[in-house]
């Protein structure tokens, strides 16, 4: 805007020195030779008329002349008068004329004065009156335009020079990650609904930065979780091999079966947690497949059988259909309800089952503490776990239910949380055939 103030500063100045410049081209003497060659000219032809009628001047009053005058003789007293009504303090002497700046001559009659004629119009005055006019307009009309312009000035710098300005460090602000500070809306500027927009955009990024720091608070959690759940099962493994390798050099050899037993429940729930692990990251990165084939539903008993080591789970008869599943990834999802109700119930499982629609509903319920309502759609999110278990020395990575839920969207299906009563109970909406 400076450089536009100066442009109008600068056409302002030249405006006025032509406006000068007008002014003194009027004004100079020279400019005023047609009007006084026209007064005298007029002046001749009355003063000429007058001698010819000087004996009747009323006859005079049968021309026109253009022009106001009287006739006096040489004392001074009015004998013709072209204007019909006289001012009372008007008095018409020579001297008056001289004094006034009007035209005057004198009548000649056989080479005597009788009288003179004066004008009553002094030409340079209405040249200079119109000159001056003139000037005047002009320069009214230059201040009138300066200001206008001044005005649209204020105008553009208030309704898109300074929204603009503002915008614009609001998106170095932005750039900076200063994503605190708030964009002032004006909608009475063309930028409004813009500036409106850039601010939910903050708002925007303001929340993702948020998300992401605490998905990152929350990737570092679940380093330090999985470490402890891991060194658990591990610390097991190295106990029980300890004693058995003991127990071999020793020739005992009763209670190996269930030694042997424990480290490979161990390592299964070693398996469970990588697998989580590894699932989530291959979601993470965009490349997690699943590859669904038809299978018998029957498939399902034997993946809870391979899951419920504390024989908790009371299973209804399978329906004998089709389901079209990845048994691996199916094998996983119904692994983690199980684990999950056996490390915050600990209770008994109800396993039942019914045909709806296109689906096998598989409907998986502990008699545990539940869930609260207010927690019911949030317990399927990554690395969420309840608040109920949040800084408790239970075990848990947020992952379990996450991984179920992904792994049922992905074979078409779905899972279904729900805490009516007691318990838990998780649905399973698994395809047919």
């Amino acid at each position: 805007m400076k450089n536009y103030y100066k442009i109008v500063i600068v056409i302002a100045i030249i405006y006025f020195l032509a406006v000068l410049g007008l002014w003194y081209f009027f004004g100079r003497e020279d400019s005023s030779d047609s009007v006084r060659g026209r007064d005298i000219t007029v002046l001749n032809d009355i003063t000429m008329n007058a001698g010819e009628y000087w004996n009747n001047l009323e006859k005079l009053n049968e021309k026109d002349y253009g022009a106001d005058y009287v006739i006096l003789n040489t004392e001074n007293a009015v004998l013709f008068s072209s204007i019909k009504t006289k001012k009372n303090d008007e008095v018409y002497s020579v001297q008056s004329a001289i004094k006034k700046g009007y035209p005057y001559s004198y009548i000649m009659i056989e080479n005597t004065a009788r009288g003179y004629v004066i004008l009553l119009e002094d030409g340079l005055g209405r040249l200079h009156s119109l000159r001056n006019g003139m000037i005047l307009g002009l320069i009214i009309f230059g201040i009138l335009l300066v200001f206008i312009a001044c005005m649209y000035g204020k105008y553009i710098e208030k309704n898109i020079i300074t929204p603009f300005n503002n915008m614009k460090n609001f998106a170095g602000r932005i750039a900076e990650g200063k994503l605190d500070e708030v964009l002032v809306m004006d909608k009475n500027n063309m930028f409004g609904t813009f500036t409106e927009s850039f601010d939910i955009m903050r708002e925007e990024l303001d929340a993702s930065r948020k998300r992401e720091v605490a998905l990152q608070r929350r990737e570092r959690e679940l380093v330090a979780s999985l470490s402890h759940d891991l060194k658990t099962p591990i610390t097991g493994i190295k106990v029980t091999t300890e004693l058995l390798k003991a127990k071999l050099e020793a020739g005992k050899t009763e209670g190996m079966e269930e030694k042997l037993d424990n480290i490979y429940k161990k390592t299964e729930q070693i398996d469970v947690l990588v697998s989580d692990l590894f699932s989530s990251t291959l979601e993470d990165l965009g490349e997690f497949k699943v590859s669904c084939t038809d299978e018998k539903a029957s498939v399902l008993g034997e993946i809870i059988a391979k899951y419920d080591d504390k024989s908790k789970v009371i299973a209804a008869d399978i329906p004998d259909v089709l389901i079209r599943i990845d048994t691996k990834r199916m094998s996983q999802v119904i692994g983690n309800i199980i684990s999950n109700s056996y490390k915050y119930a600990g209770t008994k499982i109800d396993v039942s089952y019914r045909i709806e629609d296109e689906f096998l509903e598989m409907i998986i319920k502990d008699y545990g503490p539940g869930v609260p309502e207010e927690e019911l759609s949030l317990i399927a999110n990554k690395f969420y776990r309840g608040k109920q278990w949040t800084g408790s020395k239970q075990e848990g990575s947020g992952l379990g239910l996450y991984i179920a839920k992904m792994l049922m969207e992905k074979m078409d299906g779905e899972l279904l949380p729900e805490s009516k009563g007691e318990g838990l109970s998780i649905t399973l909406l698994i395809p047919l055939s």
